[in-house]
């Protein structure tokens, strides 16, 4: 859909004031509240002016997908994204940028090629892509196809002796289950509305950390086990199902990342549920399936090695040692371009950054540009960040603790803060695909709500309308909201992100809507601004510190 990209000011001014928008009861408690929020309507004017009609976003985005492509954490590609926005983010006029280093990331691995296909009961090609940093095959292999699953310790000394030369089928055949619901989604009055309603939540069941903990243990020990004896045991290789029909190729990670010191197992494949369940459907005939293989992976370094989050800033004024951020992930999956998921929220930072230089905004507040790496990894660029920079909690002493994720951590202290947490004004984040922003979720901070319900008024008429209460998660403002800063995701249109490029071969540059990364850039950078030039920080929340 196209947006009404070419309003002057004094339009733009009589069309606010004649805009009717349904009111949700969220809204309407906030509407006495907005007189006192002030909106710099003339800079809001000129910022869509410069992000609608003279925008760079695609620019940025082609570059990251189609020039450097699949950016896997600690990739050499990771690298190259990381040196080029840093660079373009120079040439824009921004200051102090630089690569903000991240240890404990793992090791860099890339794939070159997959090629898989089936000789008996008959050939055909079979459509499968690696998991990241597992090994390739070193040249081309052929062996005989075996179901079978590994699960706990006492399957492998039952199958010790009789696997090698054979590629194993590890998953179940899968029945197709057709789609019920469209691919391609926006939001509409409805979704929006239903979307305000905040349900309170029931008691927490008692949660045994200690438990949690020890089945983490057992499980990341029995993989380990595992690819030491598919290794041993001369497998040439292990195939699961994608988890998504429609021919899509939905992956992640396995082998080894965290140090070359770990077994890194054999090749290690997802196949489409239409491919793989024909070779299931075969072995259950009791046909003899044969396959060969060629899959070209590879370690791209010695042992772990550090990672960097791109950081740049725009210097504020009288106020220049508060700081204001924005934030998406640039780190990537390999299997398509990362272009959704998320070279939309690294391009549409990077333009809201180059908007506000380009504008010669002068923020009270300094805003500072972070995008993050590792973030598919459990957002570890960012948490590794506000560690540093905000606050964390004293390590553990326990070893065994600290391979622990810190959703599974006992709380080793009280949170340490820095002196820059209290300056620390806002984060906002973009990481829900390439879809335009309908609003923002308030992370449960009521008092930010009547601030952003203001702040959006201006961009009604291109379809930002809603705040919504509730929480959300899974990316990288959750690692400033867990140590008691404001952190914000926006709403989003999800387009088709959930039901075919996420984490799938089809994240590319097909899938994107250009003007709906116009419309973010001018929402993000006018949040950012309005938030640089307030007279008081961001509102912050109730924040209870379990560590004490």
């Amino acid at each position: 859909m196209n947006f009404a990209i070419s309003l002057r000011a004094s339009a733009l001014a009589v069309c606010l004031g004649a805009l009717m928008v349904p009111q949700t009861p969220l809204q309407a408690q906030g509407r006495n509240n907005q007189q006192h929020e002030p909106v710099d309507i003339e800079m809001v004017s000129r910022i869509r002016q410069e992000a609608f009609q003279r925008s760079q976003v695609m620019a940025t985005m082609t570059h990251l997908t189609e020039k450097i492509g699949a950016r896997l954490t600690n990739s050499p590609a990771m690298t190259a994204a990381n040196e080029w926005t840093a660079s373009q983010l120079r040439g824009w006029g921004l200051a102090n940028v630089h690569q903000d280093v991240v240890d404990g990331l793992g090791r860099g691995w890339e794939f070159s090629h997959s090629r898989v296909e089936m000789l008996a009961p008959r050939t055909l090609p079979l459509h499968a892509l690696p998991k990241a940093w597992t090994p390739g095959t070193q040249g081309t292999v052929e062996g005989e196809v075996v179901a079978l699953k590994l699960e706990k310790p006492e399957d492998l000394e039952k199958h010790k002796g009789k696997l090698r030369g054979k590629i194993l089928f590890v998953s179940d055949l899968r029945d197709y289950k057709p789609g019920t619901e469209p691919d391609f989604h926006r939001h509409d009055d409805e979704s929006l509305v239903r979307m305000q309603t905040f349900e309170v939540p029931k008691d927490r069941a008692t949660s045994n950390r200690e438990a949690d903990a020890r089945r983490f243990g057992e499980r990341v020990q029995f993989q380990r086990q595992l690819r030491q004896f598919l290794m041993d045991e001369g497998v040439l290789a292990t195939v699961s199902i994608s988890s998504w029909d429609n021919g899509l190729l939905r992956l992640g990670g396995g082998g080894a990342r965290r140090s070359r010191d770990e077994p890194a197992g054999v090749p290690d494949l997802v196949m489409i549920a239409t491919h793989y369940n024909q070779v299931m459907r075969a072995l259950n005939r009791k046909e003899a399936v044969r396959l060969r293989l060629d899959v070209g992976a590879r370690f791209t370094d010695s042992d772990d090695q550090p990672g960097y989050n791109t950081i740049a800033e725009l210097a504020g004024s009288d106020k220049r040692d508060e700081v204001v951020m924005l934030g998406a992930h640039l780190d990537s999956w390999h299997t398509g371009t990362g272009a959704s998921d998320n070279a939309a929220g690294v391009a549409v930072m990077m333009e809201a950054m180059r908007i506000l230089k380009q504008l010669n905004a002068k923020p009270r507040r300094t805003i500072r540009i972070a995008l993050w790496t590792g973030e598919e990894q459990g957002l570890i660029g960012s948490q590794d960040y506000v560690a540093r920079h905000f606050a964390k909690r004293p390590e553990p002493s326990d070893p065994a603790e600290k391979d622990l994720p810190l959703s599974l951590r006992s709380p080793a202290g009280p949170l340490v803060r820095t002196r820059a947490h209290e300056k620390f004004s806002v984060y906002f984040n973009m990481d829900n695909g390439s879809g335009r922003i309908r609003g923002i979720y308030a992370q449960e901070n009521l008092a930010a709500v009547p601030i952003f319900e203001a702040w959006l008024k201006p961009f009604h008429d291109v379809g930002a309308t809603t705040v919504v209460s509730r929480n959300t998660g899974s990316t990288d403002h959750i690692a400033f909201d867990r140590v008691g800063l404001p952190g914000f995701q926006f709403v989003q249109d999800r387009l088709d992100y959930f039901s075919n490029v996420h984490h799938s071969h089809l994240d590319t540059l097909d899938h994107v809507q250009p003007e709906d990364l116009k419309q973010a850039a001018a929402i993000v950078a006018a949040f950012a601004w309005h938030a640089a030039n307030r007279e008081e920080k961001m509102p912050r929340k109730l924040f209870v510190d379990e560590g004490r």
